[in-house]
């Protein structure tokens, strides 16, 4: 044999000797020895926790905490919580149907099963080792244990207890016992534990009285109190809790609990409206909601503040939330017939003001009182902005840098074309709004549009910016991604949001372009856990140059502007007015530079369910609009807020004036003429740019080519014009069409 050969041998050998070892290590005998052995050792560990683990008493519930909010100077605002919201009632009080739905929505097995579901609470063990909270299924004896004997804490000790405890309550205890006892105790939302209170919250009966349908809402919204409330839920959570409730009521046929024809004709039990809990009344109710609202998104769940024993001091400045009370009351629920007038009757305020340097909010107006009507107006969010978006349709062109469909850079100085009813150029989506009563304006520069809240004009820049472009500043500075297309009509503000939102997007412009978000939180504490408190600024969303363009146009609106009626000289200010389609809500916002304050009035039918209309007759005054009622109010607290006035000015850096100085051309035989001494809610024009019927041929305008379509705008059936809106074309009208969500 060569050397070759004998080293071939060699090496095929000592393969088949590692071969032979691996084999050795993992043999089938040896595996499965391993695993009975695991197997074995898991169970003794287990047999080892339930001899170890008894049935507790019942939990802290009987030592439950108040939680106190302070007012930012540590004076007492309110208590709550110093007893739970519950009645305990016997499961034979609760309709069979009720008893059925809750079953048949949280667990189905339940009259079968040992009290546990293992695959669930081993996912749970493993969502709570890997942070994704509480993730994972659990029985209704599971929860009931957690609900009455132990903490909501995410814990892998607390879930093994949870575990231990609810397979000997199970041996221990009848179905009926533990389901009358998870009914009791688990928490509803509104305030409500236990479902008697959540009957009274939700439908204003007793349980006894409850039916199948209103049963089958309420198990669906165990899921998710706050999310599945009907009265405060988004779009996206109105669906979703109207899913379940159908799942639970398709369970209840599978289980023969209910017949397939009496569910065909069930329909969605829409509950009442909330009320505020006993000690919230006036704003403290929604001062507190808003705090709350804020401590959710800040992780401390409803569960974890239903506890209580939290201390949770606001921003709000004692002294300027009395004076904001104060000016509405004074400027508006004075001069209402709430009783004698269908339309002052309808009449809803709401307000939010920020300190620029900080985002505290230092004062908030939730309405008439939370006890009367709960949903708070200063944090509401199905109202449209209008003509206060504008703004910010500057300041993204001035951002992006960009240019008129003639080449020219935008800027305070930059001319565009003012007709009235005038079709955008260069946009796939027809838009061709009416100006405030129909007024054509020649040759306007971008100062002028924005004194005069010229729609033509704005309506032409978006598309100059792009409506995608636009949308992405003003997402950066604040408004919410609610409703938002991008099509040209979103310059008169036809996405929806708050005076809470206004006010901060407001503040950005005064914070010289860095982002303040509101935040009403100082501090919550609490002797287990903290709060992390709200940043109230952030980074650099736009420029300091555009910001102050914005706000350098701005001043000149209070000054001669739609916003005249804010105007002192008491204060420098710099604002905007806006009156949505058909006259719904009417908006002034504004800031001096120590207070950014958004005031707005929403139309808010007096009818069950409510739903939004005209604010126009309001006071007898006619057409309520944001140069009106708003700007009083706004006006009337600021100069109380800053002690009678302020020496502050605005430190304006880097103001585009644009690339066109061209003065605006009078037409020589006016369609309108502005009155010697003109009221605050019209907003006609000054007699340096009069109005006509047709606009100059200058050729430094934005104006459309001969060949371009022409679009007829659709009639307003209302018969009242929007103020400063105007009306719209089909598919582009805001608040109704496509838009209306």
């Amino acid at each position: 044999m060569g050397r070759a050969d004998a080293r071939r041998a060699q090496g095929q050998e000592a393969r088949r000797a590692g071969r032979g070892g691996i084999r050795g290590l993992f043999t089938w005998r040896k595996i499965l020895g391993t695993f009975f052995g695991l197997c074995l050792l898991v169970m003794g560990a287990f047999v080892a926790l339930y001899m170890y683990v008894d049935v507790p008493a019942a939990n802290a519930q009987a030592e439950k905490q108040s939680n106190v909010y302070k007012y930012s100077d540590g004076t007492l605002l309110a208590r709550t919580g110093s007893g739970v919201n519950r009645e305990i009632v016997d499961l034979a009080v609760v309709p069979k149907g009720v008893q059925h739905a809750f079953v048949a929505a949280e667990n189905k097995s339940f009259y079968r099963d040992q009290g546990v579901d293992l695959k669930g609470t081993a996912r749970g063990l493993l969502n709570t080792l890997s942070g994704k909270g509480k993730q994972g299924g659990s029985t209704i004896t599971q929860q009931y244990v957690k609900n009455y004997y132990l903490t909501q804490d995410q814990t892998v000790s607390r879930k093994l207890k949870e575990l231990v405890i609810s397979l000997k309550v199970d041996q221990s205890t009848k179905k009926d016992d533990i389901l009358a006892g998870y009914l009791n105790t688990v928490y509803y939302g509104r305030g409500a534990s236990g479902i008697q209170a959540a009957a009274q919250a939700y439908y204003g009966v007793d349980a006894k009285d409850l039916d199948v349908s209103q049963g089958a809402y309420l198990a669906a919204l165990l899921q998710a109190p706050s999310q599945y409330d009907w009265a405060v839920a988004s779009p996206t959570g109105k669906k979703l809790v109207k899913e379940r409730w159908g799942y639970t009521l398709d369970n209840m046929v599978d289980e023969g609990w209910l017949d397939g024809a009496e569910r065909g004709k069930l329909t969605f039990p829409v509950p009442k409206s909330p009320k505020a809990a006993p000690g919230m009344e006036g704003q403290t109710g929604y001062l507190v909601e808003a705090a709350n609202q804020e401590m959710a998104r800040q992780g401390v769940t409803e569960e974890m503040r239903e506890a209580g024993g939290w201390t949770v001091t606001l921003n709000i400045d004692k002294k300027r939330q009395k004076q904001l009370e104060k000016s509405v009351d004074d400027q508006l629920e004075n001069q209402l017939d709430r009783k004698g007038n269908k339309i002052d009757a309808t009449v809803q305020a709401g307000a939010t003001s920020v300190d620029p340097k900080t985002g505290k909010v230092v004062a908030l107006y939730g309405g008439v009182g939370a006890t009367e009507h709960w949903i708070s107006n200063a944090t509401r969010q199905d109202y449209q902005p209008a003509s206060t978006f504008k703004p910010l349709v500057l300041a993204s062109a001035l951002e992006n840098e960009s240019v008129t469909q003639d080449g020219d850079r935008i800027g305070l100085n930059t001319v565009y074309d003012g007709t009235s009813k005038r079709p955008v150029v260069g946009s796939d989506t027809p838009f061709a709004p009416q100006n405030e009563d129909d007024i054509s304006y020649d040759n306007p520069t971008v100062q002028r549009a924005m004194d005069k809240s010229i729609n033509a004009v704005f309506a032409q820049m978006v598309v100059d910016v792009t409506p995608s472009a636009v949308k992405k500043t003003a997402l950066a500075m604040g408004v919410p991604d609610k409703n938002f297309p991008e099509r040209p009509a979103i310059t008169l503000g036809t996405m929806n949001a708050s005076t809470w939102d206004m006010a901060g997007v407001y503040a950005t412009l005064d914070n010289h372009g860095k982002k303040v978000t509101p935040t009403i939180v100082k501090s919550a504490e609490h002797r287990d856990r903290a709060m992390e408190p709200v940043d109230g600024i952030g980074g650099q969303v736009i420029s300091r140059s555009s910001a102050d363009t914005v706000t350098r146009a701005l001043t000149e609106v209070v000054d001669i502007g739609s916003g005249r009626e804010a105007n002192t000289s008491a204060y420098d200010a710099a604002g905007k007015t806006g009156t949505s389609e058909n006259n719904k809500a009417a908006w002034f916002a504004a800031y001096t530079p120590e207070l950014s304050t958004v005031v707005a009035l929403y139309g808010e039918s007096t009818k069950e369910g409510g739903g939004q209309v005209t604010l126009t007759g309001t006071a007898n005054s006619g057409r309520a609009n944001g140069g009106g009622f708003p700007a009083k109010i706004w006006a009337d607290y600021t100069l109380g807020a800053l002690g009678g006035g302020s020496n502050a000015r605005f430190d304006l850096e880097g103001v585009e004036r644009g690339e066109t100085a061209v003065t605006e051309t009078p037409s020589a035989t006016p369609s309108e003429t502005e009155s010697p001494s003109p009221t605050p809610s019209e907003e006609t024009a000054t007699p340096s740019e009069t109005p006509s019927e047709t606009p100059s041929e200058e050729t430094t305008t934005s104006r459309p080519p001969s060949e371009s379509p022409s679009v007829t705008p659709s009639e307003d059936p209302t018969g009242t014009k929007d103020p400063e809106d105007g009306e719209q074309p089909p598919g582009e009208r805001p608040g109704s069409g496509i838009l209306d969500q």
